[in-house]
C-alpha cells in the first residue's frame, strides 16, 4: 500500500503509517544526523527517521495512531535542533461563549500539521503554531470554517490601529445590546403587568378573563414580544442555529428554546384556544419570552465591557513608546521616528527626554526613571557601559548611547507580547451554566419529545392535546430562567459589593476564581512598602548633635543628583531644619560626596569613601550592618576629618502590611514575596512582615515566569503588583490584583483593583470571591431541584394516580418562584459584611 504523505496531501485516513518531511535548522555535521535520527527513531510509533545533510531535512515515517507532529516536532527541539514553523494570529468571528473555545481549539488541533492551538475568549482571536511545510494558514482557517466560525485577519498586535480598531468594534456591539436590553426592558414592564390583569385592582374590571379587550391586549403583547425576538433575541435564535447546525448546545440554545417555546405556546392559545380542554390552559406567557430576552441582553453587556478592558492595557504600553528619536548620522544630529532607528546608530538624549530603544551608553551620564518599566520608584545611576531601556525617562544629564535593540525586541516590546500571551493563555473558567446546558437542554428535549409520544400513543381523548400540553410544559418548567440568572445575579452583587468596599473587580470569571486561589505573590516595592525611599535613622557619634549632622548632610545631598538624597533632604525639611549653602561640591562616582558648609569639610558616603579618606568609623560599621540587615540604606557621614555618624535612608513597610499578610496566612493561603533586591534586603523586609517564602533578585521580564513555576506546582497562584513590568506577572496569575495607585497599565492588566491600595483589600476581594461563590452553588442547586423536581409532574406521573397533569401555568409559576429565589438569594448575598483581620480564621 502507498504511505499517505501528510507533505504531498494524500489522504491520511488510509490504513499504515504516516510519513512526514520537516525542514530542519542547526545541522552541521554527520555526528549532527545521528544524533537527530535517533532522537527521532526513540519516539513511540516512529517506525523510520532519515536525516538528509545537504538539504536539511528530515523524513519520519510514523503510525498516527501511537505518534503525533508534535511529539516528533518536541524530540526535534529537545535534540537541540529547530523545525521550521510558523505562528498565524488572527480574528474569530461567531464566539458567543466560552464553550465556543473548545470546539473550535479541537477543530484546529485535529488540522495535519497543527502544533498547538490558542483560542482567546476575551480578545475572540486564535494563535496557532503549525508546520508551513506539511499545511499552510488557509487550511488552518478552513478548519475554523468548518467548526461553524468566521475568520478575519487580525491587525498587527502591536499597532494602535488594532487596539483602536478592537475598542471601536466593541463599543458598538456594546451599544446595541444596551438599545436591546432598554427596548426589552420598555416592553417586559408591560407584558408582566398586562399578563395577569386580574391581579390588579385597576385592571380585573377593565381586562377580565376570556374578555375580547383582553384577547385583543394579548394579541398586541404577541406582536410586540414578537418584536423583542427579532430585535432584541435576533443573536440567540441565530446562535443556536448555528450549535444546532453543529450537533451541540449552548448558552443560546437555552435561551432561545425557552423563549421561544414560550412564545409559540401563548400564540396557540391565543390563536386556537378551542383546542384546549380546560381554561386553566389558556393563559399566555410573553411575559416570559421578553423579560428573559431582556435580562440576558443586559448581562452580555456587561460581560462584553469586562472584556473590552483587556486592551487598555496594551493600548498604555504602546503609548510608553517614544515617537521620535535625535540620531548622529554623518556627523550631524537628526530627529527621525523611532521605527527608522537601526542597530547600531548612536542616539542622543537630553535631560528630561523618552528613551526610544534600548541601547548601550558610550559617552556621558545621569540618573534614569525606570519606574514606568522596572516598578521601582528610585531613579538609577548609569554611567558609560551601563544599558539604558526604551521608553525610560532620564532625569538629569545629557548622554549618548549605542542602539542595541529595536523595534520589536526592545525590552517595551517584549513586556507588551508578554502581557499578550498571558492574557491568551489564560485558562478561562468554564461558565457553569454553558457546560450544564450541553447536557440539560438535549436531555429535556428528548424528554419533551418521549412524553409527548407516551401520551399520544397511551393518553386520554383527546391525545393530541393532552400530549401537547405534556410537551409544552415539560419545556416551560425546564425554561433556563433560573439558570441563566444563577451566576449572573451573584456575580453582579458580588462585584457591587468590592466597590462599596474599595474592589474594582473586573470580571465574574476573576470573582469566580479568586475562591480557589492557594498562593498570593506579594511585589515588594510598592506593594508591601509605599515605594518611595524615606529617612528612617540618624546615628550621631564623637559628641555631635543629631539635628547639626543632619542639617550639614541634608545641605549636601541638596546639591546631589544622587537617587536617595532627596529623602536625607525632604528628612531635613521635615524636622524644620533650615539647610545652609553649600560653598563647594564634589561628587565621588561611587564613592559619595565632598563639600564645605559653613567652614566644614564634610564626607557623605559609603564604606570605601570612608577607608579611602582613612576615617576611623569605630563601632559605626556595626550600626551599618545591622541597618543593612533591616533593608535600610546606610550612609556614613564624617565632618572635618573625623566620623560623625550615619544616615539611614529605606522603603519603609506600609502601616497594615503585616496584618493583611496575617490575616491571609490565617486563612490557608501560602504568601510570596517577589522583589528585584538582594536576597538580604529582601529578606529584611520579609522579617517585619512574616513571611517566610522569597523570591529575590527576579528581572522584570522573569516575573511571569516565576508564577507560571508556582502554577506548575499545581496552585492557584494570585499576583499583587503595582509597576508596568508587574502586567505580564498580573495576566499570567490566575488573578492578578492591581494596587490602585500603581501604575495604569498594571491595573489595566489585572483581574481586580485595588483603589486604597492597601493588601487589606486582597484580604477583602477573597472573601467577598468565597461568600459570592457559595451564594452562585446556593442559586444553581436552587434551580436544578426546581427543574428536577418539577420535570416528572409535567411529564405527568401523577396523572395514573391522583388524575393531576400540570399546566403549563403552574410550569410557568414553578420557573418564577425559582427565578425568585434566586434573586431573593443573591439580594442576601448584599447584607455580606467583611470579616476583620482578626476575625478571620485558617
Amino acid at each position: 500500500m502507498p504511505i499517505p504523505s501528510l507533505t504531498t496531501g494524500v489522504g491520511n485516513d488510509a490504513a499504515g503509517s504516516a510519513r512526514v518531511e520537516l525542514p530542519v535548522a542547526g545541522l552541521t555535521c554527520p555526528s549532527c544526523v545521528r544524533a537527530l535520527e535517533s532522537a527521532l527513531r526513540a519516539v513511540p510509533g516512529v517506525a523510520r527517521a532519515t536525516v538528509n545533510l545537504a538539504t536539511r531535512r528530515a523524513f519520519v515515517e510514523y503510525d498516527p495512531k501511537k505518534a503525533g507532529l508534535a511529539e516528533i516536532h518536541e524530540a526535534i527541539k529537545t535534540a537541540g535542533y529547530r523545525a521550521g514553523t510558523a505562528t498565524a494570529r488572527f480574528a474569530i468571528q461567531g464566539m458567543t461563549c466560552a464553550s465556543c473555545v473548545t470546539k473550535i481549539e479541537q477543530a484546529l488541533g485535529s488540522t495535519a500539521g497543527v502544533l498547538s492551538a490558542s483560542v482567546r475568549v476575551g480578545t475572540e482571536e486564535a494563535v496557532v503554531e503549525y508546520l508551513p511545510s506539511v499545511t499552510d494558514l488557509a487550511a488552518v482557517k478552513s478548519a475554523v470554517s468548518s467548526a461553524g466560525y468566521g475568520v478575519a485577519d487580525a491587525p498587527a498586535p502591536m499597532s494602535p490601529s488594532a487596539v483602536d480598531a478592537e475598542s471601536q468594534a466593541r463599543e458598538r456591539e456594546y451599544r446595541t445590546l444596551m438599545r436591546q436590553w432598554w427596548f426589552g426592558a420598555a416592553v417586559g414592564t408591560f407584558t408582566m403587568i398586562m399578563s395577569y390583569p386580574w391581579l390588579f385592582p385597576g385592571l380585573r374590571d377593565v381586562f377580565p378573563r376570556e374578555s375580547h379587550r383582553l384577547w385583543w391586549m394579548w394579541a398586541f403583547m404577541g406582536v410586540a414580544s414578537l418584536a423583542v425576538i427579532l430585535y432584541s433575541g435576533r443573536h440567540f435564535f441565530t446562535g443556536a442555529r448555528e450549535a444546532l447546525k453543529h450537533r451541540s448546545a449552548n448558552m443560546h440554545t437555552l435561551i432561545a428554546l425557552g423563549t421561544g417555546v414560550a412564545w409559540v405556546y401563548s400564540s396557540i392559545v391565543l390563536l386556537f384556544p378551542g383546542i384546549f380542554p380546560s381554561s386553566e390552559f389558556l393563559d399566555v406567557y410573553y411575559d416570559v419570552t421578553v423579560v428573559v430576552i431582556a435580562l440576558v441582553d443586559l448581562g452580555l453587556a456587561m460581560e462584553l465591557r469586562a472584556k473590552g478592558r483587556t486592551s487598555e492595557a496594551i493600548k498604555k504600553l504602546i503609548g510608553l513608546q517614544a515617537k521620535t528619536a535625535r540620531v548622529v548620522r554623518d556627523g550631524a544630529e537628526l530627529d527621525i521616528p523611532v521605527e527608522e532607528v537601526l542597530v547600531g546608530d548612536i542616539v542622543v538624549v537630553r535631560p528630561g527626554e523618552k528613551i526610544p530603544v534600548d541601547g548601550e551608553i558610550v559617552e556621558g551620564a545621569s540618573a534614569i526613571d525606570e519606574s514606568m518599566v522596572t516598578g521601582e520608584s528610585l531613579p538609577v545611576e548609569k554611567r558609560v557601559g551601563d544599558e539604558v531601556i526604551g521608553a525610560t525617562i532620564n532625569k538629569t544629564g545629557a548622554f549618548r548611547f549605542r542602539a542595541t535593540k529595536v523595534g520589536k525586541d526592545t525590552a517595551l516590546a517584549n513586556i507588551i507580547r508578554m502581557v499578550q500571551d498571558a492574557q491568551g493563555s489564560k485558562v478561562p473558567v468554564q461558565r457553569i451554566v454553558d457546560v450544564v446546558s450541553g447536557y440539560f437542554t438535549p436531555a429535556v428535549a428528548i424528554l419533551a419529545i418521549l412524553g409527548f409520544m407516551i401520551w399520544y400513543t397511551f393518553g386520554p381523548a383527546p391525545a393530541l392535546v393532552y400530549a401537547l400540553i405534556v410537551a409544552v410544559t415539560t419545556l416551560i418548567i425546564a425554561c433556563p430562567c433560573a439558570l441563566g440568572m444563577a451566576t449572573p445575579m451573584s456575580l453582579t452583587t458580588g462585584v457591587g459589593l468590592g466597590a462599596l468596599n474599595g474592589i474594582l473587580i473586573r470580571s465574574g470569571e476573576a470573582l469566580q476564581t479568586a475562591q480557589k486561589l492557594q498562593t498570593i505573590i506579594l511585589d515588594k516595592t510598592g506593594t508591601i512598602t509605599h515605594g518611595k525611599p524615606v529617612l528612617t535613622d540618624v546615628l550621631v557619634t564623637g559628641g555631635r548633635r543629631e539635628e547639626e549632622l543632619l542639617r550639614l548632610t541634608g545641605a549636601v545631598e541638596r546639591s546631589s543628583e544622587h537617587p536617595l538624597a532627596a529623602a536625607i533632604v525632604e528628612g531635613a525639611t521635615t524636622r524644620g531644619l533650615a539647610l545652609p549653602v553649600v560653598e563647594t561640591f564634589n561628587a565621588i562616582p561611587g564613592h559619595g560626596i565632598e563639600a564645605r558648609v559653613e567652614g566644614h569639610a564634610v564626607l557623605v558616603g559609603n564604606l570605601k569613601l570612608m577607608h579611602d579618606r582613612k576615617i576611623t568609623l569605630g563601632d559605626l560599621e556595626a550600626h551599618a550592618t545591622r541597618l543593612a540587615d533591616e533593608g535600610k540604606t546606610p550612609m556614613y557621614v564624617a565632618i572635618d576629618g573625623g566620623a560623625a555618624g550615619i544616615v539611614a535612608v529605606a522603603d519603609t513597610v506600609k502601616e497594615d502590611s503585616k496584618d493583611a499578610i496575617q490575616a491571609l496566612k490565617r486563612m490557608g493561603l501560602e504568601v510570596v514575596m517577589m522583589t528585584g533586591d538582594n536576597e538580604r534586603t529582601g529578606k529584611a523586609i520579609a522579617r517585619q512582615v512574616g513571611i517566610e517564602r522569597v523570591l529575590a533578585e527576579v528581572l522584570p521580564q522573569d516575573k511571569a515566569f516565576n508564577v507560571q513555576k508556582l502554577q506548575l506546582e499545581g496552585k492557584h497562584v494570585g499576583m499583587v503588583g503595582d509597576g508596568i513590568n508587574d502586567a505580564p506577572a498580573l495576566a499570567q496569575a490566575d488573578v492578578g490584583f492591581a494596587i490602585g495607585t500603581g501604575t495604569d497599565v498594571a491595573i489595566a492588566a489585572s483581574d481586580v483593583t485595588l483603589i486604597k491600595g492597601s493588601l487589606r483589600g486582597v484580604v477583602l476581594a477573597i472573601q467577598i470571591s468565597r461568600a459570592t461563590m457559595r451564594n452562585v452553588y446556593q442559586n444553581l442547586v436552587g434551580a436544578f431541584v426546581y427543574n428536577v423536581l418539577g420535570l416528572p409532574v409535567a411529564l405527568g406521573i401523577l396523572y395514573p394516580f391522583l388524575g393531576i397533569l400540570l399546566s403549563p401555568l403552574l410550569a410557568a409559576l414553578a420557573m418564577s418562584f425559582s427565578s425568585v429565589t434566586v434573586i431573593a438569594n443573591a439580594n442576601r448575598l448584599k447584607r455580606w459584611k467583611p470579616r476583620l483581620a482578626s476575625e478571620v480564621l485558617a
